[in-house]
């Protein structure tokens, strides 16, 4: 049993019908050459029968203010396996992708699902896995896949995520004084950090008023991407050259992260200018970021960067530049910081934000406009049972005030992108991946380097279709 952190607790309560809270990904893999015509329906077999138990947080269930082991666990809630509707073109698995998308987990169990997908074109087949934020962050749940498959094609052994052992102490019950006793001290941690984040609240005051690349969280301007969102949710996905990034990075001298961020705001500004929406005042990108110090892989370890994203800004390089400025003055305050201090900090500074997201008092005025987030994976290619991993899109939340979010994730020499919108709320959102290669080749032209075209780049599946 484990308390519930704040953050956590945000995910909980930020949760409805129309705004489900959980993360996903899409995992494509190409079946084995001179595998039997039964290779899905075996592999979906061993699973169903493996004998295996759930680990944490696989196991775990909400309990009150606390995360407990789920005694009554039946797989046969959380694993499922469909067919795709011939053809099984990508546009049918996108489909079905933004429809599950949008339903809620239940919970009264433990809060993720599991889906193999066969039936899809060049001999490929797919799972799609979902998991409430509130268990685990972006990075914890690559994590948590990863450990899942192999590095050599040549291993077949099936290994579900949820059954991968990792060292741990016996499990032992423990006696209800020591259970209050680990309670008290969880209590006696938190206010600890008291002292800490009322120093950095008093700095952020001088900061507002004396850095120019600071970011309030009362600064983002309203904007189309700012309305209450409907169940219905829009998934579009596409690969992404990461040497091209890379490239762009290097020569402006600045981070890869603050590549794809200025990307990604061109991207947004092209949009926005085609539906006549763009604000005067700049978008203000909403950036998860990981603060873990080691490998686990459970809970969520993350805060939140407010990034300016200079969309008011039409050249390229001036816009890449003030956004770099944006991130680098917010990293610098955490720094300063302890983890436990900048959860801490997170959660109080945020707060406001997250209340008036439940209670719509203030539609129009949002802490930010949307949710950017790059999540670091795989760097090897990987193997299960034999097939290899193609590609990876990542899924994320969009909720009421939020209504787009677009969460990237490496692999191989790969930007996999994932773009979840609201279907009810934003027109023609699968432009934007258009608009991402445009903005790519627009800085590539900048910086003096002949544009590598996405057609060039020999990177497949191109998901372009969506739900």
């Amino acid at each position: 049993m484990r308390p519930l952190h704040p953050i956590d607790f945000i995910f909980l309560s930020l949760e409805k019908r129309q705004q489900p809270m959980h993360v996903g990904g899409l995992f494509l893999f190409q079946i084995p050459k001179n595998s039997p015509s039964t290779f899905i329906q075996d592999l979906v077999a061993d699973i169903r029968n493996s004998k295996c138990k759930p680990i944490a947080p696989f196991n775990n269930k909400i309990d009150g203010l606390f995360w407990d082991e789920d005694e009554d666990f039946d797989l046969d809630h959380h694993f499922r396996h469909i067919a795709l509707p011939h053809p099984g073109r990508i546009r049918e698995l996108l489909v079905y992708i933004s429809q599950e998308h949008g339903t809620l987990i239940d919970r009264a169990k433990p809060l993720w699902t599991c889906t193999i997908i066969e039936g899809i074109e060049g001999n490929r087949f797919a799972m799609y896995f979902k998991i409430h934020h509130a268990m685990v962050d972006g990075v914890a749940s690559m994590r948590l896949m990863e450990k899942s498959f192999a590095k050599d094609p040549n291993i077949h052994s099936i290994v579900p995520p949820w059954c991968i052992e990792k060292r741990r102490p016996p499990h032992e019950k423990k006696n209800p004084i020591l259970r209050l006793s680990e309670k008290l001290n969880h209590l006696k941690q938190q206010m600890n950090i008291v002292p800490g984040i009322y120093h950095e609240l008093t700095q952020v005051v001088h900061d507002r008023r004396h850095d120019p690349d600071y970011v309030s969280s009362f600064q983002a301007p309203a904007s189309i991407l700012n309305q209450r969102v409907s169940a219905s949710r829009r998934f579009a996905a596409q690969s992404f050259s990461l040497n091209r990034f890379r490239h762009i990075a290097k020569v402006l001298d600045i981070t890869l992260n603050d590549v794809i961020l200025s990307v990604c705001s061109g991207a947004l500004r092209e949009y926005l200018l085609s539906l006549n929406s763009l604000p005067e005042k700049p978008l203000i990108a909403m950036v998860p970021t990981s603060i873990r110090s080691d490998d686990s892989d459970t809970s969520n370890r993350i805060t939140m960067i407010l990034a300016n994203l200079a969309t008011h800004i039409s050249d390229p390089i001036e816009r890449a530049k003030i956004i770099s400025r944006s991130v680098s003055s917010s990293k610098a305050r955490f720094k300063r910081m302890t983890q436990e201090q900048i959860l801490g900090y997170s959660a109080f500074v945020y707060a406001a934000a997250g209340l008036n997201i439940i209670s719509g008092l203030r539609p129009k005025h949002q802490a930010f406009n949307l949710v950017i987030s790059n999540v670091p994976g795989p760097r090897e290619p990987l193997y299960w049972n034999g097939a290899k991993l193609e590609a990876l899109y990542p899924a994320s939340v969009v909720f009421d005030g939020q209504a787009l979010n677009i969460t990237l994730t490496s692999y191989l020499d790969k930007l996999e992108v994932g773009i979840v919108a609201c279907r009810n709320t934003l027109p023609k959102v699968q432009s934007l991946l258009m608009l991402l290669e445009q903005e790519i080749q627009r800085y590539e032209q900048s910086i003096g380097i002949k544009p590598v075209t996405q057609d060039e780049s020999h990177h497949q599946p191109h998901l372009k279709q969506v739900g």
